[in-house]
């Protein structure tokens, strides 16, 4: 969306800090924030996942070391 003259003029003045201080702000007031149980729910799905993920990486690190071992000393 394009920006008035006197817009861009008044943001120009300030300072940068300042101008992205106020426009963080102005967008973090925009965010719709989760609920309580919401967020309960995600993060134990998110911990949930990375257990997983943690088993199957873990499992295929084991097997992948043992067929290198296999290959390299038998």
């Amino acid at each position: 969306m394009a920006k008035s003259k006197s817009e861009a003029a008044t943001k120009a003045g300030t300072n940068p800090i300042v101008r992205y201080l106020r426009e963080t702000r102005a967008e973090v007031a925009k965010v719709t924030w989760p609920t309580r149980e919401e967020w309960i729910r995600l993060s134990g799905i998110v911990l949930a996942v990375t257990v997983i993920m943690a088993v199957i990486l873990g499992l295929a690190d084991f097997v992948g070391s043992q067929l290198m071992n296999l290959l390299l000393y038998s």
